[in-house]
Order: C-alpha cells, then structure tokens, then sequence
C-alpha cells in the first residue's frame, strides 16, 4: 500500500480548500464562536481541525470512505489483519476487546496485574475473572507478568474460559513470553488479548521487543499516544486470525465507543503511521542510541541503580525488557520516589514517568534528543546532590506476594453495584471490597472489587498515601475509609 497517503489529513486539508460552511456540530463553528482567551492558548488551529468524521471530514454516507482507508493502512503498516481506531484511549479499547470475546459470567483468564480499565470492564460486562499470578521479584519488591506456565495452567484447570488476557509491556517496561502464552491459548481453542498499551512503537525496529501481533495474539489494544505521536486518548485496536469476528469487536466498541469521535485524533494516527513507515527505524536507531548513553549516565549518579536486562529479565521474572523505559532503583538515596519526584517538579520542572516506594522512571521516545536527555541527567544529579533535604521519608509497608494476594469472592460487577457500607480502613479487615483501590501510576488496583480484604494491603495504601502515593479511585483517597460490600458471601464464587 501507499504509506505516503493520510486520507484524514488529507480530507480535513480539502474540506478547509472547499470552505465548507457547517450548520452542524460543534459549535465553534471553526474557531469563530472560541472564546478568544481560549484561543490565545490553544490555537485556532485546534478549533479548525475539529470538525465532525461524518457531515464533515466525510459526507453523511462516508461514501470517501476516509477512516476505512486509514484503518487499512494502519492493519498493513504493522501486518495486522483488521485495524480500528478509537478515540476513548485504551481504556475503552480493552473493554471492547474483553466484551468481544467473553459475556456476562463467563470466564476470561486474566493476569493479576492488569490495568484498572480491565477491572471496570469485568464490572461493566459481569465477566468472571480467573486471576493468574504475575511472578514476584522478592528483593526488588516489583511484580513481572505472569509466566506462560501460569496461563496454560490456569487454561488447564478451566476449560470453559472463553480466552486470556495479558498485560505487557508493563509500565516498568517488562515483557511477557507472548509467543508462548498464545500458543497456550490456541491449543485451548481460545484468543488471547493483549493489553499493550505501552507497546506502539515496538513494530518498527528489530531490537525492541517483540509485538503482539508478530507473537501470535488475536487482538491487542495500543494506546498510540503513550509512546507514539499521537494525541491524548488515541487508540487502536489490531485483529488478526479466525478466533475473534471483526464484526463483532466493531460492534463493541460501537456499544461503548463516543457518537462523536474527534477528527483531530484520527488525523494524529493517521500521521503517526505515516511516520512510522517511512521514518520508525532511523528514529528508533537513534532514540535507542540515546536511551543507551542516557542510561549509563544514570548510573554513574551517586545513589542511582538503572534497571536493565540482568535486574528485570531471566528465569522467574520478564522474557525482555523495553529499553526505552528508564527505571532507576533510588533505595540508596534513602527516600521515596514519590519525594524525588516532586522534587525534580518544582526545582527543574522536569515530569517523571512512574514514582513508587522506591524507584523513579523516565520513559523516553522518538521524540527525545540530546537537550532533553541532558535536562533528565542533569536534574537527577541535582536531585541526588540534595537527597539529604527529602530525609526521613515516611515508610512503606510494603507485603509480601503472599500478603499482597486477596481472594475473589464476590463477581466484581457484584460487588461493585451490590450494596455497601463505608468503613474505617482498620474495620475493612475480613470485609469484602466494594471499590477499587489504585495506586496510580501505574494504575494496577491493589484491590479490587469482590476481593475480601486484608490487614497486608490496607496498611500498604494508607503507609503508601501518608508517605505520597495517590489513590485517585477511592471514594476516600487518603484510605482512612473503605467502601465494603454488606452482602452475604458465603459460598460466594
């Protein structure tokens, strides 16, 4: 196919060349109607782009068949069969994927550390988790996706799940054994969906982990503007083989998806793919140039540990590591991510990645060059030079995997909508939890809904929210109060 073509950009550039007049949507009618301080920072660029897909970018039949084109240059760019874009992010994009292989109490195997959209997608849709185990690093307190050992097991021990679901890369950049994950699936009779949110640009060079897609998954979801050059909640869904009916994803997200998706992030990936084809290797030959002599700059910085391969990768943890993922252990510095993070905001105005217990990361892109490599090296410098100041940082309880583990014995979807009490966090011991509770980034619950709770996990959050942690999805988000399920569970699932 023509990877020169961008059938978005080049519908929105014909319909400013014909000067259409809309008497539709939206209102601004091409920045005219844009309060001109709303302009002043945003451009009327943004207004003018933003134009309705149909009765606007195409005619009301879509007879341009504009987004179809994109889409089907999408699917050839990265090899997939089917393509679809989504305006909702990824968030959306993995309950379609969910909802397109498995209904309302049938089973779908799914990785413990997933993301909290997929929880809210078991809560929407009543799907029945069956939670397979992510492989714990002891020493370095940081969960690995889940072995393929795990899923064929869990495959094994329930026949009648309608597929699996795996998280990777992870947000710490850690890759699971896809290949061998899929091939459990497919000798089960059964797709596999893989959350790849962080994972767009992995298609378009040899030595960054291997793809979806490449690896034998059915359908995975990719959020394009994590690493991609695509705009906030930019999505894409890629399908290939007989196990999932395109028509049946397209119906799901339909079923969830906005009436009224934006022009302006259709065109972001539809220029993104463009960019990729014909410029993804040279850029990536040089982002991974950078991450390299960024990394090994890291390291020298007194009381700074970059994770690589040897730390993150081998027997009982990843099958690879995404280099552009920069992960440093701080535990030297004897603070908190949290404070390092906070820190390098307000003194250099530098934004971190992820910031936990006892690690920071910076995740780099394409878009990344030597200035903006030299600010991450020289702030964390800084930062270390003044560690002293950000002592005693609260402690962490952090538990063992073990205490970590909640049993599910409620359906989320149950619990979630069931009837509830809100309780003090020391009272929530035994209870069963009604809400999520996420530590965010990366956004992994350590609690789920229909998940009976523990003392382990509730001074995990409260120590982790008294020392910066941010709980964002709690109806409390400081956990002094937990939202509990008041049904009776007993025999429950």
């Amino acid at each position: 196919m023509d990877h020169s073509q961008v059938p978005v950009l080049e519908a929105l550039a014909a319909y400013h060349a014909e000067k259409h007049t809309p008497f539709t949507p939206p209102g601004h009618k091409q920045a005219r109607g844009a309060d001109p301080r709303v302009s002043a920072v945003l451009g009327d660029a943004v207004f003018r782009a933003d134009v309705l897909a149909i009765s606007g970018l195409d005619d009301r039949r879509s007879s341009n068949a504009v987004l179809e084109r994109a889409q089907e240059l999408m699917a050839d760019a990265v090899g997939a069969e089917h393509t679809f874009f989504s305006t909702c992010g990824s968030s959306l994009s993995v309950k379609a994927a969910m909802l397109a292989v498995a209904g309302p109490h049938e089973k779908l195997i799914v990785g413990r550390d997933a993301h909290k959209s997929v929880v809210s997608g078991l809560v929407l849709a009543g799907i029945r988790p069956v939670w397979v185990d992510p492989q714990w690093d002891a020493e370095r307190h940081l969960a690995h996706p889940p072995s393929a050992d795990a899923f064929r097991a869990a495959l094994e021990e329930h026949p009648d799940a309608r597929g699996a679901l795996v998280t990777t890369p992870t947000p710490y950049g850690t890759c699971s054994d896809l290949s061998s994950i899929a091939e459990a699936c497919h000798e089960h009779g059964v797709p596999l969906i893989v959350d790849e949110a962080w994972g767009a640009h992995l298609p378009f060079h040899p030595d960054l982990p291997t793809w979806a897609m490449d690896a034998g998954a059915d359908l995975c979801v990719t959020s394009v503007h994590k690493m991609g050059s695509a705009l906030e909640q930019s999505s894409v869904f890629h399908l290939q083989g007989d196990l999932i009916d395109p028509s049946v994803l397209k119906s799901r997200e339909d079923l969830l998806g906005t009436t009224s998706p934006s022009v302006l992030m259709y065109a972001g990936l539809d220029g993104w793919r463009r960019q990729m084809v014909e410029h993804g290797h040279a850029l990536y030959d040089e982002t991974l140039a950078l991450a390299k002599d960024a990394r090994a700059r890291i390291a020298e910085i007194d009381g700074m540990h970059v994770h690589g391969r040897d730390d993150f990768c081998g027997p009982g943890r990843a099958v690879d590591l995404d280099p552009l993922q920069v992960v440093v252990d701080i535990t030297a510095l004897k603070t908190t991510g949290y404070r390092i993070a906070d820190w390098l905001r307000e003194h250099h105005h530098v934004d971190l990645h992820l910031a936990d217990h006892r690690r920071i990361s910076a995740q780099l892109t394409h878009a990344d060059d030597q200035d903006t490599a030299r600010a991450l090296v020289t702030a964390l410098s800084d930062v270390a030079a003044h560690a002293a100041e950000l002592r005693p940082a609260p402690h962490v309880e952090v538990p063992d995997p073990a205490g970590l583990r909640l049993e599910q014995v409620m359906l989320p979807r149950d619990a979630y909508f069931g009837r509830i009490e809100e309780v003090p966090w020391e009272q929530a011991v035994g209870r069963v939890g009604a809400e999520m509770l996420t530590p965010y980034p990366p956004g992994i619950p350590a609690a789920l809904p229909g998940e009976k709770l523990n003392a382990d996990v509730l001074r995990y959050l409260r120590s982790g929210v008294d020392a910066g942690m941010v709980v964002p999805d709690a109806a409390d988000t400081e956990v002094k109060t937990v939202r509990v399920s008041v049904e009776d569970v007993e025999g429950g699932d």
